[in-house]
């Protein structure tokens, strides 16, 4: 397949637009939560919404590129998306705001399932893992500025009117009134029509999902989920996106609450270099994989995470603001580490081992909705605990697994004398 760099470019923009969309939600909750008079529980329904779509449209959209291919799918993605933003633009609202995120994340959902695939096609599969890896960063990189331009934009919105922009004066008048931070809803609806015009534009390659891509029967699905191991590492999945998302939407209203950081300030700094710092832990998982056995990896950052959300939860103002973004680091390698356990601990099936533990990506609705819940009822802090569960269970991962192909180390005494034979 001869690289396309323009699709290889237009996917790395999806990939941007994917993670900004999805984790701008965290530090922009304690303003919803504010301007809606809404309880925690009710709080926890917007996070919930967006990754009970995640949840549903993982295994249906592996089905969907299969049958009709990735610029359809691309383009009914994309569309759900658009639809979504419209509608909260049109009628702002509590409950419109909850069907909007709901459908947002379908779209969402759609497009991480059909660009894996048509990276490998576009960019081509010798690339591939580097593309992937560009992927990621682009991701994080992504995760990282949209607290900051949410803050930014926040600040502009506030100001005096006679002095906006261009820009600014148009976000002031489509906003819904008194939800300023809605004009967010009116940029991703340009953005999705925008993608929408330059995908139908353009030819795509045709996708030949290898046989670890494809969904498979359903028969496989129940062949699978009758073995122990499956569903414990899908458990293992819920427990991580959960824990991720636990922390993301939660941290900026912790820090509000017990420590009186303002959300659009310091609070959305905190969400920022949490997912920044995770974006660093990826980076430097690629080298720390190399040296030591995977498991043992995930038992470090285990415990690592642990210390990391104990100190935030129960340290002063000063510690809490740091801890909770070095929570970020110490969770970075476990989606990958977790998966490819998984995956290692079974010999065939895959395409349809990897839809299951796709699915739960749906732990990203549970955990926010429960520690929300629990939050109305014993407070905030005591809610968060609940996190020290997953954690722990994904510690107990790092025990249970018993891959039949471990990864490949390499042990830093050969390699240091590799290289001194090579300078003599």
């Amino acid at each position: 397949m001869k690289k396309n760099h323009f699709i290889v470019i237009l996917i790395l923009c999806i990939w941007f637009v994917i993670s900004f969309v999805t984790n701008i939600l965290g530090p922009m909750l304690p303003m919803i939560i504010n301007d809606f008079k809404l309880t925690l529980t009710l709080a926890a329904f917007l996070p919930f919404s967006f990754f009970l779509a995640y949840g549903i449209m993982s295994i249906p959209s592996g089905m969907m590129i299969e049958r009709y291919g990735g610029k359809f799918s691309l383009l009914a993605a994309f569309s759900l998306a658009f639809i979504g933003a419209s509608l909260f633009v049109l009628f702002p609202g509590y409950s419109v705001v909850l069907v909007s995120l709901f459908i947002i994340g379908m779209g969402m959902a759609m497009l991480q399932v059909i660009i894996l695939p048509l990276m490998r096609e576009a960019g081509g599969e010798v690339n591939y893992a580097f593309y992937a890896v560009l992927a990621q960063i682009v991701f994080g990189s992504a995760s990282f500025l949209s607290p900051f331009v949410l803050t930014k934009v926040m600040h502009l919105l506030s100001e005096d009117p006679s002095l906006d922009s261009a820009l600014i004066g148009i976000l002031r008048k489509v906003a819904p009134e008194g939800l300023s931070w809605g004009a967010f809803y009116f940029i991703f609806a340009i953005v999705f029509a925008l993608m929408l015009v330059v995908i139908s534009c353009i030819k795509f390659p045709k996708v030949v999902l290898k046989d670890d891509e494809k969904t498979g029967t359903f028969q496989n699905y129940i062949d699978l989920l009758k073995k122990e191991h499956v569903i414990l590492f899908f458990l293992g999945i819920v427990a991580y996106v959960g824990t991720e998302q636990g922390l993301a939407t939660w941290m900026s209203q912790f820090l509000k609450t017990y420590h009186q950081v303002d959300p659009a300030g310091a609070g959305a700094t905190a969400v920022a270099w949490f997912w920044g710092l995770m974006s660093l832990g990826c980076l430097l998982g690629l080298i720390i994989v190399k040296l030591i056995d995977s498991k043992i990896m995930l038992r470090i950052f285990a415990v690592l995470a642990i210390a990391n959300l104990a100190i935030a939860l129960f340290g002063p103002r000063e510690v809490s603001v740091i801890a909770f973004p070095c929570c970020g680091f110490s969770i970075s390698i476990m989606f990958s580490v977790i998966f490819s356990l998984a995956l290692n601990s079974e010999e065939k099936h895959h395409g349809v081992f990897s839809g299951i533990l796709c699915t739960g990506i749906f732990g990203g609705a549970l955990v926010p909705f429960i520690i929300g819940w629990m939050g109305d009822y014993i407070g905030l802090r005591l809610a968060m605990l609940f996190l020290f569960i997953t954690l722990g269970y994904i510690l107990s991962v790092s025990f249970f697994a018993k891959p039949l192909v471990k990864n490949r180390t390499i042990r830093i005494c050969d390699w240091l004398m590799s290289i001194t034979q090579r300078r003599n």
